[in-house]
């Protein structure tokens, strides 16, 4: 069966990629040269292409749109097939780097996921008597930097530019000369099989102004009812004319024959109002001109790279920041200039002292994001925080995948708990009183969509039964009660805190449910049905062919198989250990899953072994060091940084969920890697020479490695400020008081020394 599949799959695939890599003429041919690039000291090592292409769900659906850290705006090119075909999911992010043509550019979209939202307000350049469907282009003529993205269209003779600020986008199209340009804004535009409603648009020809409003409805916006988005711009040079469409959504305005000068078009983007829009154009961009607004943005990103300064070969050093610049995309900020936001009772509130923060990939980033943020961008984690319990007193709920101004329902367990417990315990502040009592509400009701689905079938069996929910939104009822059991073991650490003793008993046990869907006799996280018998097992079956063929063998498991899934006890990895029967047979299993890792980086079939291109076994490599094998973990660390991660389009190995693989690659590179919902870290293999890392709390700490080299994996010895690390963990607290962090590499590891 197996061949068949991925033949399928491979079709689909082929054939978007030869009509995507159709194109009429030479497209070089007469092309300009491409603007100058600037060259940041840590801006000049980051490629946004990196994660642009590859298979559908072993891309790393990234865009290379221009925007600023954790800004509004990301404004770049939506891609498509000729003809605009799309046969499988491949342009998320609005781009994917084996399209060959531009439908224009809009102004913002998620990042890493495979969810389609935002793409409004995409404008589009032309010179004949109507708009082209899309526009050829080649990668020849392309380029982009951090802030800044550029693309010469020989269709429409135009070299396109685009930059941008937190809630502003500049927009500049020098068009040929002689050519009689035009520009087409669509007020009605989303990415691709989304739609738009209410939408609207009009031209102040005294003042030349542009208004615009429209209601995108996304693949997870339209969940909360579309979401509504205004937009004002400005040009630099007035329309010789203009026309608005039938519908009143599309505006097109034509500068005549401009003879190879350039035309700006500067917009500034609100979820308020339009008034709001324009209020942010005027705070942020004032009288500057795209030239100044391009080097604030490579300025801005190259204060946010230089939290990590690293000393490692050419190519090390552009997975590394490249990797550090797509952790620092997402999350959104949702806040105007004047402090508003829309929350999740639609009501506008006041951010004060704080910026609203939205699209967090909670499930994903609760891994290891939020934890990079806590060691080197503590105002964007203090955000977080703050933003996730607005979210709940707007709400009613914590979200677990919150969008724009609602909740999305996406994924399953309670995320936001194990962010905010390890947030606890590195030391941010919150009311957590409050927080404890949203948690609970979501552990004991199923009244929003994004409490905990079944809570009362899991509190009755003391696991998610299969047999009652395999057939409502897939089942998922093993990864259920992992996550479900993940998420209690928060609130009984809480209820200790807040002396809650009936609670702190009631919780703690319900820690353990996990072990009620272990099989004893398999040795795996089983499928449990409401009676005590086991489900089928496949343990090699993933939920992507299940979820195609509809062969409901893993109909138990999210997004994986029961394999990927075997290693997932979070909350009590030590007890997870025990239940193989011994640390050997755990480190023997352990070690055959990852050898079972498929043979390429992205590849259309990732199989059923370690897969790093999704959540759920992530963090796998480093389980060996609680097994008393720090050398395996070593090993696996290394031969990960090395084969799956690369300068390539496909450069990761499965979608980046708002930075979570770049994320893993940024800690594992330098050395350490957090253990999600706690404050510790585990050691690993860092593959850079040095590393200086600015802490939040003003202090440095400087990781050295002795006799680094591409054959010295293991490490001989670790110390932290001269003290020998033990167990192969340090925390967050040490790490905060700087200092040194030294490795000493080897090419043997500790079994054969």
């Amino acid at each position: 069966m197996w061949p068949v599949i991925r033949t399928i799959i491979s079709v689909f695939l082929s054939a978007e990629l030869v009509f995507g890599s159709l194109a009429s003429g030479n497209l070089t041919a007469g092309a300009p040269d491409m603007p100058e690039e600037l060259a940041g000291e840590y801006t000049q090592y980051v490629n946004p292409f990196i994660g642009t292409g590859g298979t559908p769900w072993t891309a790393g659906m990234l865009s290379p749109a221009a925007t600023v850290p954790f800004g509004m705006v990301r404004l770049g090119p939506d891609t498509c097939a000729a003809g605009g075909l799309y046969l499988i999911k491949t342009n998320t992010s609005g781009y994917y780097y084996e399209h060959r043509h531009i439908l224009g550019f809009s102004y913002s979209r998620l990042s890493g996921t495979g969810i389609r939202d935002y793409g409004m307000f995409r404008v589009t350049p032309f010179t004949g008597s109507s708009k082209p469907s899309c526009l050829a282009f080649s990668h020849r003529n392309e380029t982009a930097s951090p802030g800044y993205y550029a693309v010469y269209l020989p269709g429409a003779g135009a070299m396109c530019e685009m930059t941008a600020t937190e809630h502003t986008g500049f927009q500049r199209y020098t068009f040929s000369p002689s050519k009689n340009a035009k520009l087409y804004i669509d007020a009605a535009s989303c990415l691709s099989n989304c739609s738009a409603s209410n939408s609207e648009i009009s031209y102040d020809e005294s003042s030349g102004a542009v208004t615009a409003e429209t209601t995108v409805r996304g693949e997870f916006s339209e969940r909360f009812g579309g979401l509504r988005v205004y937009y004002y711009a400005e040009t630099d040079r007035k329309a010789v004319s203009h026309s608005i469409s039938g519908n009143g959504d599309g505006l097109t305005l034509d500068f005549g024959n401009i003879k190879g000068s350039p035309v700006t078009l500067r917009a500034g983007i609100s979820f308020v109002s339009i008034e709001n829009a324009k209020n942010n154009l005027y705070a942020e961009a004032g009288e500057k001109d795209f030239d100044d607004i391009r080097k604030a943005a490579d300025t801005a990103w190259d204060e946010r790279l230089s939290s990590v300064k690293i000393d490692a070969d050419g190519e090390t050093k552009e997975i590394f920041y490249t990797a550090l610049y797509h952790s620092m995309i997402m999350p959104t900020d949702f806040t105007d200039s004047n402090g508003e936001y829309v929350g999740f009772d639609k009501e506008v509130h006041i951010a004060r002292d704080y910026t609203y923060r939205t699209d967090m990939s909670l499930w994903d980033t609760c891994r290891n994001v939020h934890a990079l943020y806590t060691l080197i961008a503590d105002d964007i984690q203090k955000d977080c925080l703050q933003s996730l319990e607005d979210m709940a007193d707007q709400g009613g709920v914590l979200p677990r995948w919150p969008m724009g101004e609602g909740y999305t329902g996406s994924m399953l367990g309670c995320p936001a708990n194990i962010v905010f417990a390890e947030s606890y315990l590195k030391g941010y502040d919150f009311d957590v009183e409050k927080i404890y009592g949203y948690m609970k509400k979501s552990a004991e009701t199923s009244d929003n969509i994004e409490n905990r689905e079944y809570s009362d079938l899991y509190d009755q069996y003391g696991y998610v039964p299969d047999d009652i929910v395999r057939d409502q939104y897939r089942g998922l009822s093993v990864s259920r009660t992992l996550e479900y059991s993940w998420a209690d073991s928060v609130i009984a650490m809480f209820a200790g805190v807040l002396g809650k003793e009936e609670d702190q008993k009631k919780y703690s046990e319900k820690t353990l449910y996990y072990k009620n869907v272990w099989n004893p006799d398999t040795k795996y996280f089983q499928a449990r049905n409401s009676d005590g018998s086991w489900g089928v097992l496949k343990p090699r079956m993933t939920a992507f062919y299940d979820d195609i063929f509809g062969l409901k063998y893993s109909k138990a498991y999210c997004e994986g198989s029961a394999r990927q899934w075997r290693f997932s006890a979070l909350n009590d990895i030590e007890g997870m250990i025990e239940l193989f029967g011994s640390k050997e047979y755990f480190v023997s299993e352990l070690e055959d899953f990852m050898e079972d890792a498929s043979r390429s980086r992205a590849a259309i079939d990732p199989g059923d072994g370690y897969w790093i291109g999704n959540q759920h076994d992530i963090h796998t490599a480093y389980l060996f060091d609680y097994a008393g094998r720090p050398d395996l973990t070593q090993k696996w660390v290394r031969w990960t940084l090395k084969n799956r991660f690369s300068t390539d389009v496909d450069g990761l190995d499965g979608n980046d969920d708002g930075g979570t693989l770049s994320s893993w690659y940024v800690f594992s590179a330098i050395g350490f890697y957090p253990v999600a919902g706690t404050e510790e870290y585990k050691i690993g293999s860092p593959c850079v020479e040095n590393a200086e890392i600015r802490l939040n709390s003003g202090r440095t700490l400087s990781v050295k490695t002795v006799n680094q080299g591409e054959d010295n994996i293991y490490v001989e010895s670790v110390t932290f400020n001269g003290r020998e690390i033990e167990d192969s963990t340090i925390t967050h607290s040490m790490l905060m008081e700087g200092g040194e962090l030294v490795f000493t590499m080897s090419s043997k590891s500790s079994e054969n020394r």
